[in-house]
């Protein structure tokens, strides 16, 4: 019962400290899934998250199919104040693209990046910013697991980066190359029991040929301090490609820095059908430091203060004595 208890009380100040804080105490990835938290690493924290997957695709109308490995990243650091964080992300992929309309099938070997991103996010909203009804109850389970009706109201994060193309990318539309502007607003519900709610609306490549907007919708979920699961769904509509794909995997915590992960990834659809496994990790480097709050009399101030006082009481109460 002893170390059901402790349990508990860590699974609940964990979740405290990852829903109201920039910065936790243990690793906090943007994986499994491919959406992105509303809350930032924290200043003074690099963190670095990648991925291995395969590539399955069969077109069914265009009589197709695709065949390979990618590769996929994530460079976060947390930069001035705890609300901001930096990032650059990308994705490598490798296939051999296989036609069969001719009498004999045609093979092409590609690679290049699907994607290659520099941006930057911040905190806009954080509903729970120093609320007192936000702090975990350490003495009752069942008021942790209570639904509070303010977790409904989410943090919300905006981002804005800059994507990269290379000339004749077999993976964008022809005439698509240079830099090009990425929007995207970022929110997060984080409930009682240990379910984290995350939803990002995506505009992509703004004011070229290929401009698409997408939503990632993921629900996860932590049941012990080590084990997360979840579920995602992402929409993809544009001219060039539109899609919706599921994903569902989960998370292992092997440090407080360091984290693993799988997951599987299909849609619904042939045309073309897609099918993905990835495996992944994020890995953190910590030089976070606290920011010390001088209200005008730091604790030294206060402490040294503290001290003086005692002195000159216990000066007084030696005089009184020697007087009497």
């Amino acid at each position: 019962m002893r170390i059901l208890k402790s349990t508990f009380i860590l699974l609940i100040t964990i979740s405290f400290n990852s829903a109201f804080a920039q910065y936790t105490e243990v690793i906090n990835s943007n994986r499994p899934g491919v959406s992105k938290s509303a809350f930032s690493v924290g200043t003074g924290v690099v963190q670095f998250e990648a991925g291995a997957f395969t590539v399955k695709e069969d077109h069914a109308l265009r009589n197709y199919e695709v065949s390979g490995f990618g590769l996929d990243f994530g460079l976060r650091y947390g930069l001035l104040f705890e609300q901001l964080e930096l990032s650059l992300d990308g994705v490598y992929q490798n296939d051999t693209f296989t036609n069969y309309n001719g009498l004999v099938p045609d093979e092409d070997a590609r690679s290049n990046f699907k994607n290659f991103t520099i941006g930057a996010k911040y905190l806009v909203y954080d509903p729970y910013k120093n609320a007192e009804e936000a702090k975990p109850n350490i003495y009752s389970y069942h008021a942790n697991r209570k639904f509070n009706w303010k977790s409904l109201i989410p943090a919300v994060s905006i981002y804005a980066g800059a994507n990269f193309d290379t000339k004749n990318n077999p993976y964008t539309d022809l005439g698509i190359e240079g830099f090009s502007p990425k929007i995207m607003i970022a929110t997060q519900n984080n409930f009682n029991g240990g379910w984290v709610f995350v939803m990002n609306l995506i505009k992509d490549r703004i004011g070229t040929d290929q401009s698409d907007f997408s939503y990632i919708l993921t629900l996860t979920h932590s049941f012990t301090p080590q084990w997360v699961v979840f579920g995602e769904t992402q929409g993809i509509k544009s001219d060039f490609y539109a899609d919706n794909i599921l994903r569902f995997g989960g998370a292992y915590l092997w440090t407080r820095d360091f984290q693993l992960d799988a997951n599987i990834a299909f849609n619904t659809k042939d045309t073309p059908t897609v099918f993905n496994i990835a495996f992944g990790a994020s890995y953190r480097l910590d030089f976070h430091k606290d920011k010390k709050i001088d209200n005008g009399n730091s604790a030294k101030d206060g402490n040294g203060k503290m001290r003086k006082t005692k002195k000159k009481k216990k000066k007084k109460e030696a005089d009184d004595f020697d007087s009497e």
